[in-house]
């Protein structure tokens, strides 16, 4: 029974149809958001239990949203449950790093049409390393997001409404050929996507009392920014994963997260139950004059990407990231290579180049990972403390998370 649940699972993962459908303010699309809540990633934690960058970011979040005057107030009021958190995942979104939604921000709205979901996820915030998901809030960072929610939100919504839905799956199936491995590396997916839009930018330009500034501002910001693309995959990758879910008997993971504490695994057969552990470990690339002391865990969810076979699982496809986060060809061959060992499927579509178009590794099982010993291999970036992104480099998800889902289902299913 568990052979062909999970069999199940790795169809669901291949055969699911992400197409981008719009941009929306948060509070209009997101299920169970209210104008005082704030999203963030990671398992659900009580309010105490958030530090460091996270923790500030939820603040700044608050503050940016209206809800708090200063930093003091925003404690106060996230002590008190005035101000509520809830966790991304509880409400079909992904975040990246701490991961922060308020009620105004626009989210990218992805619609997975062979199955019936939707998933969301927030707006990349620019190139600057200085950003509210890496546990910034100034007022840099404040004009930053102000930007994305009166001018790149509904310009880019507008645009994809004209399209009739971007189908990601072809999108992402082609930068994968290109290069990307569509986590740490996203220039063919942005590139790919910026081509598919820019017909609808001109079109609206030649609208009567078009605001062409508008326009050029949209498109020059995608043009300069390569990982604008990874918070669409990741709203594709929530969408594909999420049809995955609560299959009875299927042992294969439907998400992983990381909060500023813990990182945690959720289990298809096992529902919404979150199976925790510690903070994963890491090999990093540094920015010049950083160390890993300095490297600080804020939360994160874009391994999203991996749970549906892209990212570390498909590390052979993007040898460029070699620059990035460090490594050699050959070790990223290696470490692609060993995700086979713990997955179910190969990808239908999702295809390596290097390894003679072979599928990518999709369908992380949870014995496979207990009996090789072999942990999902993660392309990450890094925060620091006090703030800001300071590298690059590939995580590893904790033992610890399987073996307690592992009991579980055991527990459960017998087997």
């Amino acid at each position: 029974m568990r052979e062909a649940a999970n069999n199940e699972a790795a169809k669901r993962l291949c055969s699911s149809t992400p197409t981008l459908v719009g941009v929306e303010p948060a509070i209009d699309v997101i299920p169970g958001m209210t104008e005082q809540m704030i999203l963030t990633s990671g398992a659900p934690l009580e309010w105490d239990r958030y530090s460091g960058g996270q923790r500030m970011a939820i603040i700044g979040g608050a503050i940016y949203e209206g809800l708090a005057r200063d930093e003091a107030d925003a404690e106060a009021k996230l002590a008190s449950g005035e101000i509520t958190i809830g966790s991304t995942h509880d409400h079909a979104c992904v975040g990246s790093v701490a991961g922060i939604y308020t009620a105004s921000m626009p989210v990218l709205v992805v619609e997975n049409r062979e199955f019936g979901n939707t998933a969301f996820c927030n707006l990349y915030e620019g190139k600057s390393p200085r950003r509210l998901n890496y546990g910034v809030y100034d007022q840099e960072v404040h004009d930053g997001l102000k930007y994305l929610e009166e001018v790149v939100g509904p310009v880019l919504g507008e645009a994809i409404k004209r399209s009739g839905g971007i189908d990601l799956k072809t999108m992402m199936r082609r930068a994968v050929n290109m290069g990307d491995e569509l986590h740490s590396r996203n220039t063919a997916g942005t590139t790919l996507l910026t081509k598919e839009l820019a017909p609808h930018f001109v079109a609206a330009a030649g609208e009567p009392g078009a605001d062409s500034a508008r326009l050029l501002e949209t498109l020059a910001f995608l043009a300069e920014n390569d990982y604008f693309f990874l918070r669409v995959g990741m709203a594709a990758g929530k969408a594909t994963a999420d049809a995955a879910r609560d299959i009875e008997n299927s042992s294969v993971v439907s998400a992983m997260t990381l909060s500023c504490c813990e990182f945690s695994v959720r289990v298809s057969g096992l529902g919404d139950r979150w199976f925790r552990g510690p903070l994963p470990d890491v090999e990093a690339q540094l920015f010049e004059s950083y160390s890993e002391d300095d490297i600080e865990w804020m939360g994160g969810e874009s391994m999203i990407m991996e749970t549906i076979g892209l990212g570390g699982f498909a590390q052979a496809a993007a040898p460029a990231l070699q620059a990035y986060q460090g490594g050699s060809p050959e070790a990223m061959a290696q470490t692609n290579e060993s995700m086979y060992e713990i997955t179910v499927a190969e990808h239908s579509d999702f295809r390596i180049p290097y390894f003679g178009y072979r599928g990518t590794p999709v369908g992380i099982e949870i014995f496979k990972v207990i009996e090789t010993g072999i942990l999902p291999a993660i392309d990450a970036g890094l925060a620091g403390r006090g703030g800001g992104q300071i590298g690059a480099g590939i995580l590893r998800a904790p033992r610890d998370c399987f073996e307690q889902a592992a009991a579980a289902f055991t527990e459960r299913y017998g087997q």
